[in-house]
Formats: structure tokens, C-alpha cells, sequence
């Protein structure tokens, strides 16, 4: 059986199962960081990691190519930590085991971290590789993109020399992109004193898994569910019919993910019982019926727990109930000049209630600044009536696309010359790091784009072989014919 040493290009993956062997999920950046820049110094090449703990390496033109512009090879060092129900694993300690189903590497019930390793290895590939042809280079590669673009923001003005920016963080190999979605945290927060439960009540912990999740920015338009919009629907009919109350609530861990599984734990009358437990078999069959077509089947089960202490007060619980189930999640508005590409879009991410505490993270995002006003408006509105306090934080504008940008012109007809088709261009939903490097660093030309991966940030995350081939020769095909200063 081959391994991901034999697949090809070899070079690329050589760097890439590197480091799928050192811990590198969001917030801990410190074992990767020492990782590359040993491996920048051990190249002999100008290696710094800047205040926001980004690591930049410098390399100078080959022989006869000093006078071409210079390219900036972007991507981010951090992978989203996302895992089965049933896997056991500490992605601050343990290697991504990967594995190779046909045409497809993945992960063992864990998300692979080709987002955005691949980017990283293909950097590492061109920095070590003295055959190529290229001007002056700088690797820029960023900390603790996943959880809030940390170290684009933190990217001080002049801190790049190149004129060119090629972002490798794309997850559809021939697709170019010259745009994306800006996009805003919305958090809701309330703090309460909870309430004793009835003294005759018992305790049903209710269980909703196995859905697809997903990235929100790349598959929000794929009508997958989000596990804390299902489970609203369960728990108020369950206070509606069944006199439950509301003990605690857990879904989803990711803001940028679609939440796969979500918990709650209900007090309701011993009599209710059974009718309980014949709502969460109806809502599991309907849930499946209603998501046949975009989901892998959806488990939701019910186990009698411990009757907690306290529980949220009735009033407080159904405000927050009501808040959950109007809030908007999915797709809100496709860009009108471009039909099949989402403008505006929520993602309902993350959902804890417990303790006298409730806290609610959405993530917001659109191509249009007053669009994404308006939903984050329409998100405030929704919560502050649940009497919430809402705070909004890691705002960013898109990437304004530019069709005149002298490196999309080259990069099509290199694309074309090299594999017989023209790429297409497009503008993206997900939100890259472009837009706010670009804004730091005034006049850059830049350009997205990478292999093809399906399903990032969930254990379902995987990359199409061929195409990593394919998406280096393309990278060191434009490196080589880069424009001239």
C-alpha cells in the first residue's frame, strides 16, 4: 500500500506529512513556529517571526531574474482541531495519523490540516528547491488565521517588500480567485442565577450527532445542518409539550465551522418521560427525512442522567429558546451580479449554556460591507431582545476583486499554456487573509489559489492527490514568468 512519502509531488508531501506530525491547532502556535523558522535558518535564508508571530522568510532572485517583481507565498500555519465523537485525540499533543482511499488523502477522525498545510508545504518546497526560476521571494506565513485572522491583522505596514502576493489557501484547483467576503464576530452573552429544578423532575441528556459540519464560508451553501438550529426545534417543543426546562445547552466549538453535534440537558416531569423520548425518535426521523439528500445520517438519542442542581429560570430559558430559533443561520443573500456565489451568509457556531452563564458566537460574513452591517444588525436585534448583551469583534471588509491585475493576466495564460483550458475566475466566500493583509500593505497584486480539498474544518476534511501536482507545477510555472518590475 502506498503512503503519503510515494505520492507526487514528493517534495510537497515530504513537507507536508512534516507537519502533520507537529501539533499546530489554533492558539498553539509554538512548536510549528520553531519548526519553520529552523527550517528557514537551516536554508541559509533571512528568517524572522514578527510581532504577531508570523514567520517570514526571504530568499533572493535565481541568476537573471533580479529584475521581476517580488511574490510573497502566503498561507497559515494553524489547522482546525475537529474530531469525531468517538475519536480520541489531543490535537495539542498527537500527530494527524493520515491515510490514502483511492485518489484521496485523509485523516483518521480528525481534520487532515491540508487547510492550510498544503499551502505551507508547497512554500517549504520552492524555498529549499535552488532549481527553480524566480525573483525575490518572501514566505509570509501566518499564526492563528482559523480563530480570527490573527496574524494578518497584526501585520504592521512595510512589513513586506514584495509587490505580489500569491495566497495559497484555495480548495479548488483550477479556480482562481481575485475576491473574497469580509466578515464579523457576533457574541451574545447573559448571565443569570439559576433556579433549583422540581423535586420530583428528572434529568434526559438529549444528543444530536453525526452531521457533515463543514467550513462555513465554502459549504454554507450547501444546505448542510447545523446542529444548534436542530436542536433548538427539539427543546422548544420539548418546554412547549412536555413541560422540560432547560438545565444546559452545548453545541458546536469552531466559529468558522458548521456545528456537527450539539447536547442539552432537560429536566422534565417523570410522568413525560416517555413522550420525551418518542419526540427525540420523531425529530431524528424527521431531521433525517428533511436532510436525506446533503447529509450522512444524523443520530439523536436521549440517556437518563443526574438531575442537576440548577437550571436556567423559565422566563430567561424561553427568551433564549425563542432568540436561538429566530436567529438567522445559512445562506441570506447570493451575490446579485453573480448568481451562483453566496454574498451574505450566519453561521449560528457555537452555543454554551450552563452554570448561570450563556454564551452564543456567530460568525457573519459578506462581499458587500453594508450587507454585512445588515446582518450583523439583524443578529444584535435578535439577541438583545432576549434581553443579551451582543458584542461584535474581528471585523474585516472583502477583498475587492480586480480583473485588470496584471498577475491574474499572466497567471491565465500560463494556466492555459500549461494544461490546455483557461482557469476559472471567481470570487470566493470564505474569508481570506487577503483583504486585511492587502489593507496593511497598500498596492498589492494578488491572487488565491490551491488544490482541491473537500470538507475542511470537520473530520471529513480531505485532498484530491492529483491535483497537489498539478497545483505546484502551476505555482512554480507562475514563479518563473513573473512580471517584470
Amino acid at each position: 500500500m502506498s503512503t503519503i512519502h510515494d505520492l507526487a509531488p514528493q517534495n510537497v508531501w515530504k513537507h507536508f506529512y512534516q507537519l502533520t506530525q507537529i501539533p499546530r491547532p489554533s492558539g498553539h502556535m509554538e512548536k510549528v513556529t520553531e519548526f519553520l523558522v529552523n527550517f528557514g535558518k537551516s536554508l541559509g535564508l533571512e528568517t524572522i517571526v514578527d510581532e504577531a508571530g508570523n514567520v517570514i522568510i526571504r530568499k533572493p532572485a535565481t541568476p537573471g531574474m533580479e529584475d521581476r517583481k517580488g511574490v510573497i507565498l502566503q498561507a497559515h500555519m494553524d489547522m482546525v482541531p475537529q474530531k469525531n465523537n468517538d475519536t480520541v485525540h489531543d490535537f495539542t499533543k498527537d500527530p494527524i495519523e493520515t491515510y490514502i482511499d483511492g485518489e484521496w488523502l485523509k485523516a483518521k477522525g480528525t481534520t487532515l490540516g491540508a487547510d492550510n498545510g498544503l499551502g505551507v508545504a508547497a512554500i517549504m518546497a520552492v524555498l529549499e528547491d535552488n532549481s527553480l526560476k524566480h525573483g525575490p521571494l518572501e514566505a509570509l506565513i501566518t499564526s492563528d488565521e482559523e480563530t480570527g485572522m490573527f496574524g494578518a491583522f497584526g501585520l504592521k505596514p512595510g512589513e513586506l517588500q514584495g509587490q505580489i502576493m500569491l495566497n495559497l489557501d484555495s480548495e479548488d484547483e483550477g479556480e482562481l480567485y481575485i475576491g473574497c467576503a469580509g466578515g464579523e464576530d457576533v457574541t451574545a452573552t447573559l448571565e443569570y442565577k439559576e433556579v433549583e429544578p422540581d423535586a420530583e423532575d428528572i434529568a434526559i441528556e438529549v444528543t444530536l450527532k453525526g452531521l457533515r459540519g463543514g467550513h462555513s464560508g465554502l459549504e454554507i451553501n450547501e444546505g448542510r445542518a447545523n446542529a444548534n438550529k436542530l436542536l433548538v426545534r427539539f427543546v422548544r417543543e420539548a418546554i412547549v409539550s412536555y413541560e422540560a426546562r432547560l438545565a444546559s445547552w452545548s453545541g458546536g466549538n469552531m466559529r468558522n465551522a458548521i456545528p456537527r453535534e450539539a447536547s442539552a440537558i432537560l429536566t422534565i416531569p417523570a410522568e413525560n418521560e416517555t413522550e420525551l423520548i418518542e419526540l427525540v425518535k420523531y425529530c431524528e426521523d424527521l431531521f433525517n427525512e428533511e436532510y436525506n439528500a446533503v447529509e450522512t445520517p444524523i443520530s439523536f438519542t436521549a440517556a437518563r442522567v443526574e438531575t442537576p442542581k440548577g437550571i436556567v429560570p423559565e422566563e430567561i430559558q424561553d427568551n433564549l429558546v425563542d432568540a436561538i430559533f429566530a436567529c438567522q443561520n445559512g445562506v441570506v443573500r447570493m451575490i446579485p451580479t453573480i448568481p451562483d456565489t453566496v454574498e451574505t451568509s450566519s453561521n449560528l457556531a457555537i452555543i454554551n449554556i450552563a452554570g448561570g452563564k450563556c454564551d452564543i458566537k456567530i460568525l457573519a460574513r459578506s462581499s458587500s460591507d453594508s450587507m454585512k452591517e445588515y446582518i450583523v444588525t439583524s443578529l444584535e436585534c435578535c439577541f438583545s431582545m432576549a434581553g443579551m448583551k451582543v458584542e461584535t469583534s474581528g471585523s474585516y471588509s472583502g477583498w475587492q476583486p480586480n480583473v485588470n491585475s496584471p498577475i491574474l493576466h499572466a497567471m491565465k495564460e500560463s494556466y492555459k499554456a500549461q494544461f490546455g483550458v483557461e482557469p476559472h475566475v471567481k470570487v470566493i466566500h470564505a474569508g481570506l487573509e487577503c483583504g486585511i493583509i492587502g489593507a496593511s500593505q497598500p498596492g498589492l497584486d494578488m491572487i488565491s489559489f490551491g488544490p482541491t480539498l473537500r470538507s475542511p474544518h470537520s473530520p471529513d476534511e480531505r485532498a484530491l492527490i492529483p491535483t497537489v501536482q498539478k497545483f505546484y507545477d502551476f505555482l512554480t510555472a507562475t514563479l518563473a514568468n513573473s512580471p517584470v518590475k
